[in-house]
């Protein structure tokens, strides 16, 4: 199958062709590390897991490298070191640790390579240096700015004119600029703030040239994909373009660029003041993360991600029917089967995931229907290797139908899930006392009994299934 992929660069979906298919090379903009991650930091982080999951199938797991920086020197971590009184390495070792361990709770993969920006200064700086001896660059009162009347290709991503960006932008007024869009490769530390000796004096670098730096480190002068989040296009993947292609002598950077939409939460821009403002830490309280997971997939990467209350409801519901369909088939030995041509192609146009989910559903169906031992294996293979593309069905059926979640209040207005409040969820051993219970009930013929531990059961979010072999559970 051929992978195409929308280009942002050229505003048009295009057959995928690497530099090199022996070394497919993918970059993506990585988290700073001052706070935890925020469900709006999880979304590219999934998108682009899938795409590194894609690449890999089809091209060979050794045969794909994805760098994804973190960025550990920035001012923001810079203030909220200041707010807190916390050493600026122990805060971001810690938020690091922390941004590990909640993306790996949504099932994405570790990139090939994860540089970090501090160790990565002498780096930028001899990028700074070749675009100052191009002529692309000036020192200025302790600054280096990059010129952005220097480059005639200024603008290429976004599409827009100078002024348009200028208008649309946060520009600094400063009185050494030669130009109001020039934007800073380098800035003076002063003695309370983290710096590095460079050629003009003591500083550290702005943020763009982190990113063009560490690209050039680990991926060479051009490779074939860059990603992150909409809002990146401009002016940080804008200045990424500028900086790379001035110093390489109009080399592209990249020659795919993707970015994901936006998400916003039922229906409004999260933000704090609005109370609607979630990390992935706090949601992973309450559900699991390959619930969030599956609910970012449902609606297609280019696409604005609206977070919601039924949508993460309807994301555990559809995954609970494929999980049920997985114990029936516990007894049932996986046939090793290829991804099914129906939930690989949708991804292979553009990422489609919500047309491969429902491929994935209508696999699920088949797998119910099976009445022979061979097409149960076969079926039940197909769908865990297209579980395993998509970072989805990595538990063990029983293990997931059973697993508590919280279905509390977060503050949106009405909860997440109804039923079934964080003091009223019973222990595993409590659950199987009273189907014991019931089904000594049932023996006695105390039918009512009986009916009365099942409602009982079912108003606490349990549910009971009774077959041949006995009796089995989920939460529901």
């Amino acid at each position: 199958m051929t992978l195409t992929l929308h280009n942002t660069l050229t505003r048009a979906r295009q057959p995928f062709e690497p530099l090199d298919p022996s070394n497919v090379r993918m970059y993506v903009c990585g988290p700073t590390v001052y706070d935890f991650a925020h469900i709006g930091n999880a979304r590219p982080v999934v998108v682009f897991d899938v795409l590194f999951r894609l690449l890999r199938h089809l091209y060979g797991e050794d045969h794909v490298t994805y760098v994804r920086n973190i960025t550990d020197i920035d001012d923001k971590i810079n203030e909220r070191a200041a707010e807190s009184g916390e050493d600026i390495r122990d805060l971001t070792t810690r938020t690091a640790a922390q941004f590990h361990k909640d993306m790996a709770a949504l099932n994405a993969l570790s990139p090939s390579i994860e540089p970090r920006a501090t160790d990565h200064i002498p780096h930028m700086i001899a990028m700074i240096e070749r675009l100052i001896g191009l002529g692309h660059a000036y020192e200025a009162e302790g600054h280096v700015l990059f010129s952005v009347q220097s480059d005639e290709g200024y603008g290429v991503l976004s599409g827009r004119s100078m002024d348009e960006m200028i208008a649309g932008a946060r520009v600094e007024v400063a009185p050494y600029k030669k130009d109001p869009a020039d934007f800073v490769l380098w800035k003076p530390s002063t003695p309370d703030l983290p710096g590095w000796d460079s050629p003009w004096g003591r500083g550290r670098p702005g943020w763009h040239i982190e990113c063009s730096a560490m690209g050039e480190a680990h991926l060479g002068e051009t490779f074939d994909i860059h990603g992150g989040g909409i809002d990146l296009i401009f002016p940080h993947h804008e200045n990424e373009i500028a900086q790379s292609s001035c110093t390489h002598g109009g080399a592209p950077l990249a020659r795919y660029w993707m970015h994901n939409g936006f998400l916003s939460v039922e229906g409004e821009k999260m933000s704090k003041s609005l109370g609607n403002f979630f990390t992935v830490n706090e949601l992973l309280e309450d559900w699991p993360g390959e619930v969030m997971r599956y609910a970012m997939l449902a609606t297609h990467y280019r696409q604005p991600l609206d977070w919601t209350n039924d949508g993460l409801t309807q994301a555990k519901q559809s995954l609970d029917r494929i999980y049920r369909a997985l114990r029936a088939l516990d007894d049932v030995e996986a046939d090793e089967a290829e991804v099914p041509p129906s939930v690989l192609g949708p991804l292979t146009e553009d990422l489609n995931t919500p047309l491969a989910l429902t491929a994935l559903h209508d696999l699920t169906t088949e797998c119910n229907k099976a009445e022979r031992e061979d097409d149960k294996g076969r079926f039940k293979g197909e769908l865990l290797s297209a579980g395993r593309l998509l970072g989805l069905l990595q538990e063990e059926p029983d293990q997931w139908l059973k697993s508590k979640v919280r279905k509390v209040e977060l503050g949106l207005g009405e909860a997440f899930g109804e039923g079934v409040g964080p003091d009223s969820i019973l222990d595993d051993a409590d659950i199987e006392r009273l189907i014991t219970k019931r089904i000594n009930a049932r023996k006695n013929k105390d039918f009512a009994e009986a009916d009365r531990i099942r409602d009982d059961l079912a108003a606490k979010g349990i549910i009971l299934e009774d077959g041949p072999e006995g009796t089995i559970w989920r939460r529901g």
